[in-house]
């Protein structure tokens, strides 16, 4: 029997994860009454009513039930039942965005004259003990709803080799301001500017042409070249010191040439990694017939 419980903060994408695992097979429970989970592991283990991997959502709403939870799981172990804890994360200020957006009320808000950022800050301290114990965790601040189940199908139906790590690549132009949530910048104004050529003036770096010339530099190469070996450093201690995301920024100009190309080259080289990553381009859209 598989077991994985999922847990985290409010907002963070639990009812994704339990969708994408009842997609693939696993019987999922949300809001079990925690006293009744080891019940129910005991009744799957035992192979009753065909529950071969099953998934229970367990979060802030068990309320003074939720302290119980670490003796529970201790006892599981205890008595050989094998389970997985999926903690899924996410910033203060993305989840009180997203409560913004869809207007619900958090299960610790007692009104609607509560602070929506006093009452994450409340669950952030009363899930710890939780993330303590989590085998997998999953900051989906800067991931769309879609990455997300991605990331979720490759760590558990794909045999991926998680880390514990999403990066995001991200470029972006100086003139429009350094990303407020970057945590590696990077400036690569150094480069040659395809703006200068005239055929390559309105293109950008998710066109061929623009690579090229961007790549042809043996300045390019070099850095690539020194930002594997950073990445390759840097990553693992950033795992080993519990960080879950990470945004590398990279800066030219005006953000659709130079950073652009560069940022989809990194991207590459952490894909093939164990990490989780993605690409993304801010500035790319803004006044196409400015400089980048």
């Amino acid at each position: 029997m598989k077991m994985i419980i999922v847990t985290g903060m409010s907002g963070a994408g639990k009812s994704t994860a339990l969708n994408v695992l009842e997609d693939e097979g696993y019987y999922c429970v949300d809001n079990m009454p925690i006293s009744l989970i080891p019940k129910f592991a005991e009744l799957a283990n035992a192979g009753e009513d065909g529950y071969s991997n099953i998934a229970i959502g367990v979060d802030i709403r068990s309320g003074h039930a939720l302290a119980e939870l670490d003796s529970v799981l201790d006892d599981m172990i205890n008595k050989h039942f094998n389970y997985t804890i999926l903690f899924l994360e996410s910033s203060d200020e993305v989840l009180v965005k997203r409560y913004k957006e869809t207007r619900r009320t958090h299960p610790l808000a007692m009104d609607d004259h509560d602070r929506i950022d006093n009452v994450i800050k409340l669950e952030r301290d009363e899930l710890k003990f939780l993330k303590k114990r989590a085998d997998v965790i999953i900051d989906t601040s800067q991931m769309l709803t879609r990455e997300l189940k991605a990331e979720l199908e490759g760590i558990f139906f794909d045999d991926k080799n998680f880390k514990n790590l999403f990066v995001t690549v991200l470029s972006f132009g100086f003139k429009y301001g350094i990303p407020a949530d970057a945590d590696l910048v990077f400036d690569v104004r150094f480069l040659p500017n395809p703006y200068y050529i005239e055929e390559l003036k309105y293109l950008t770096g998710n066109d061929k042409p623009v690579q090229d010339y961007v790549k042809k530099a043996p300045e390019t190469t070099e850095f690539l070249e020194k930002i594997d070996d950073l990445l390759k450093f840097l990553l693992p201690n950033y795992v080993k010191e519990g960080k879950n995301s990470l945004v590398i920024a990279i800066g030219c100009t005006g953000g659709k040439h130079r950073s652009v190309t560069l940022a989809n080259e990194i991207y590459k080289l952490i894909s093939r990694t164990e990490y989780g990553c993605k690409v993304e381009h801010r500035d790319i859209e803004k006044d196409s017939k400015r400089k980048g």
